[in-house]
């Protein structure tokens, strides 16, 4: 616009242009108008972008002519998008089963024959596996009584007292228990509030009442009588044992229970007798313990533990803390691993593909002792797990802690 504007502005130009508008008035002499009565004043002019109006009725235009135009299109395109989503369907379902497929087989078990050479093996493996539970023998049963102690009755008509004692080495519950003339281990773990016995240690002091039971914590809206009928035990009893002389009872008083005893599993889980799971990544329970048709033989047989599924390199736990007693191959169960826990419990974990660990070595709850496989007889990766105790088999659902 400047260039424009310069020549223009030049005073030839302008004579020209005079000239042109002076020479067209005396020519036309139709014309009723000169040069002189036009506006000859120049003018400089700018550009500018144009910009639309935006309104809400442009936009629904503009939204409607989009529909309409998507609409025809979809109207006159319809059979070949119908196709497009149909073999975009079958191409996701054939990889998806595909995939799933793979996964199975991945973590399948099946039947398969063992050779009658080698059931001996098998059989052989197992004796072994006993021979090392019975090295683990206990001297208490499942309740916490102890098994070689002469049941006695006993009077609870004196306040209980207590008494201190500092563990030595080679200590043990059961064997303190059974020195100070008490029957059941669940008395010195409830009174001391042991977690966990296996990390009782020399030098710890313990308060050793003077008769079994079990010290029990008033809750909001306990009394003397609810306690009474759940453990089973005479008011005048619980009165005597614990020189009261209200029936009021205060929130977190403590009572002594004269001549209970802990529950099974909360006893269990105070010595360390309940494992965790030995695979802690995604598994499939292929094979339950107990009678079944055997997948090595085919013929109806009891399995010795418990399988888990699970693909080849999934990490392997020990169950409880122990020392692993033995690791090597059987033609059966393929690389395995044997761990002592003591108290009498064994486990065995069997078709790893790699052993991690060596005999005699000492592993915590939860330490990697192996990988997932299928050696030995095994037709896909899994784990066989089997429990002992005092050299007898046993469910290892009753003693994993799910």
């Amino acid at each position: 616009m400047e260039i424009i504007s310069y020549v223009q502005n030049s005073p030839k130009v302008r004579k020209n242009n005079n000239w042109f508008f002076e020479h067209k008035s005396r020519k036309s002499s139709a014309a009723s108008i000169t040069y002189s009565e036009f506006n000859t004043e120049l003018r400089s002019f700018g550009a500018q972008r144009i910009r639309p109006k935006i309104s809400l009725n442009a936009f629904f235009l503009f939204t409607g002519r989009c529909l309409s135009v998507t609409g025809e299109a979809f109207k006159n395109n319809i059979k070949k998008i119908g196709l497009s989503f149909l073999a975009l369907f079958l191409l996701t379902s054939a990889f998806l089963g595909i995939h799933t497929f793979a996964a199975w087989r991945q973590n399948f078990t099946g039947a398969i024959k063992l050779p009658s050479t080698d059931s001996s093996d098998l059989e052989a493996l197992n004796k072994l596996m006993a021979a090392f539970a019975l090295e683990g023998r206990v001297d208490y049963d499942d309740a916490g009584n102890l098994l070689d102690v002469t049941a006695v009755n006993v009077s609870y008509s004196q306040p209980v007292s207590y008494q201190t004692y500092k563990v030595k080495n080679g200590d043990t519950i059961s064997g303190i228990t059974k020195k100070f003339g008490l029957r059941n281990i669940s008395t010195l773990i409830s009174v001391n509030d042991i977690g966990n016995v296996r990390q009782l240690g020399a030098g710890q002091k313990l308060k050793i009442p003077s008769i079994d039971g079990i010290v029990y914590v008033v809750k909001q809206g306990d009394n003397l009588d609810s306690i009474v009928k759940k453990y089973n035990v005479k008011l005048e009893t619980l009165l005597d044992v614990n020189e009261l002389s209200s029936e009021v009872l205060a929130k977190g008083q403590q009572l002594f229970i004269p001549g209970a005893a802990m529950d099974q599993k909360s006893l269990k889980e105070a010595m360390g007798e309940l494992f965790t799971m030995p695979i802690k990544a995604k598994f499939r329970w292929s094979s339950p313990y107990g009678y079944r048709i055997d997948p090595i033989a085919n013929v109806k047989s009891f399995h010795t533990g418990t399988d888990l599924a699970c693909p080849t390199g999934t990490p392997i736990y020990a169950a409880m803390s122990g020392t692993i007693a033995t690791a090597g191959v059987s033609r059966v169960y393929g690389n395995y691993v044997i761990i002592d826990h003591g108290n009498g419990y064994q486990t065995l974990y069997a078709h790893m593909s790699k052993i991690i660990g060596s005999k005699g070595q000492w592993v915590s709850q939860g330490t990697k002792i192996g990988l997932v496989g299928s050696t030995g007889y095994s037709t896909g990766p899994h784990l066989h797990f089997t429990v002992y105790k005092n050299g007898k088999m046993m469910d290892p659902m009753t003693v994993l802690n799910k």
